[in-house]
């Protein structure tokens, strides 16, 4: 990227050479990386706004019934969001490296600590799972940070065996075992099923990522199948969740209940909605609707294409996660990316196909859009992850940038003080010959016509003029009348 003035637009300023095309810039920063960073914020800010009004929507008549204040859930679905906007642009700000390598044993024991606690003093609100610790102000559910950790785990083990060599094979897989395999067991003893298929499924896209072979990637999906399947019939509880999903009529007024008010919530939305504010199923009719079940109040008050939105929504983000998954400096940097990415997709298709009773439910809400302080929280941190893998993320040196370094240590040692520009360093036009080489009658050697001699030389009692033999242009014109002489 060169220039003369230095006065061209930020969107237009330089131009970088990539794959032999030229690429352009966005604020000064290549297209690649900037591009996709602006469209992840874009995307997330609107999905977090258009949550907190359908909150709002869907909480209010339970919020004036509950506790007289129509915007409760709206004021505190509000001071989360802008806590977790602060710890997002923190975590952005910092370079990913700290917390995958320098921080990540002591942000592990915090976590293994804090899903004990679960287990030992927790509390289930009546949900029929422990997963949280009450905090007095707001309930703290410790899964939802766990799976940050387990992804800088993850990327941190599979950077050092995969990349660095640091660890041999068995190493890895102790490593693994311990430091993903504890955590995910403390998550399922809750139970909380749906973090764990959450995590297990991102583990294999990184897995996949990282260029584990694919079949051990197929056995850990097979285990993982069989392990749900043997968790969900083992007690009443998960077993009656699977059943229902088969046939929620089979008890339409108990456990299908929750269910079949969502289809409701779907049939009387149609294509284009009843309106925003004007839902009936939130009229007490359709529990958790601003939580678990928000899917079916964007499905009745937006309709069909307001749901599509959503989900469009989504989509841009996960092509902007992977965009900058793609782009990553290193190993670690692209499976952080991408596996944060992966844990926001997969826990709204999970929630999605619940609400739409083809998976069990799993009462996992909805990122950036269901209500809930630790939801929102964590979904912002993981933002800010991705973010900061963006920000962090730089032009690969090459190995003439290499060469071209050395060359401009050894010139400053010498004195030279001309220096050598590198790739995208602006040189402005009149600088370039401004050298002190420049009219220095020393010792040295200069190009004159196709040969060389010394400098400061006539020519004359010094080492002449190597003759390289006629020019193209001569041997052309010369073709057919045989060598010439000079």
């Amino acid at each position: 990227m060169t220039g003369a003035t230095g006065r061209q637009a930020p969107a237009a300023r330089g131009r970088a050479r990539r794959g032999g095309a030229a690429e352009g810039t966005l604020f000064g920063v290549p297209e690649r990386f900037m591009r996709p960073r602006l469209i992840l914020i874009a995307s997330v800010g609107i999905l977090v706004a258009f949550g907190v009004l359908m909150v709002y929507s869907a909480s209010s008549v339970t919020a004036l019934a509950s506790t007289g204040d129509a915007a409760y859930y709206l004021k505190r679905q509000l001071a989360f969001s802008v806590a977790g906007v602060v710890c997002a642009v923190a975590l952005a700000v910092m370079d990913y490296r700290v917390w995958v390598r320098r921080f990540l044993t002591p942000i592990w024991i915090a976590t293994v600590g804090l899903l004990a606690l679960v287990i030992v003093a927790g509390t289930d609100n009546d949900m029929g799972a422990t997963r949280w610790i009450n905090l007095g102000f707001f309930d703290l559910q410790p899964s939802e940070f766990a799976k940050i950790t387990i992804v800088f785990t993850a990327a941190n083990l599979a950077e050092r065996y995969f990349e660095e060599g640091s660890l041999d094979g068995g190493g890895f897989v102790k490593l693994s075992v311990a430091g993903v395999g504890l955590p995910l067991v403390l998550i399922v003893v809750q139970p909380d099923k749906g973090t764990t298929m959450v995590l297990g499924l991102t583990i294999v896209v990184m897995g996949y990522l990282a260029g584990v072979p694919k079949r051990y990637l197929v056995a850990l999906l097979g285990m993982g199948l069989v392990g749900f399947l043997a968790i969900s019939l083992k007690d009443d509880y998960s077993r009656q969740r699977l059943l229902t999903m088969l046939d929620p009529w089979s008890d339409p007024f108990d456990t299908g209940y929750q269910l079949i008010q969502g289809f409701y919530a779907f049939g009387s939305g149609g294509l284009l909605g009843v309106g925003i504010g004007f839902s009936r199923q939130k009229y007490s009719y359709l529990p958790m609707a601003h939580n678990d079940f928000i899917f079916a109040v964007i499905g009745e008050e937006c309709g069909l294409l307001g749901t599509l939105g959503v989900l469009a929504g989504f989509a841009v983000f996960m092509w902007a996660g992977f965009q900058i998954a793609r782009y990553a400096p290193d190993l670690s940097g692209r499976l952080v990316a991408a596996g944060c990415t992966t844990l926001v997709i997969v826990q709204l298709l999970l929630n999605v196909c619940g609400v739409l009773g083809l998976f069990p439910l799993s009462g996992k809400p909805i990122p950036f859009l269901s209500y809930g302080g630790s939801s929102i929280l964590a979904s912002m941190m993981i933002v800010g992850m991705i973010a900061s893998v963006s920000l962090h993320s730089s032009l690969p040196e090459t190995a003439h940038d290499g060469a071209r370094r050395s060359w401009q240590i050894e010139d400053d040692r010498r004195g030279s003080g001309g220096g050598l520009t590198f790739v995208g360093e602006p040189r402005p036009r009149s600088a370039r010959g401004a050298s002190p080489q420049r009219g220095r009658q020393g010792r040295g050697l200069t190009v004159v016509d196709g040969g060389t001699r010394a400098r400061g030389s006539t020519g004359r009692g010094s080492r002449g003029r190597i003759d390289l033999g006629p020019s193209a242009g001569e041997r052309l014109r010369g073709r057919g009348r045989g060598p010439r002489t000079r």
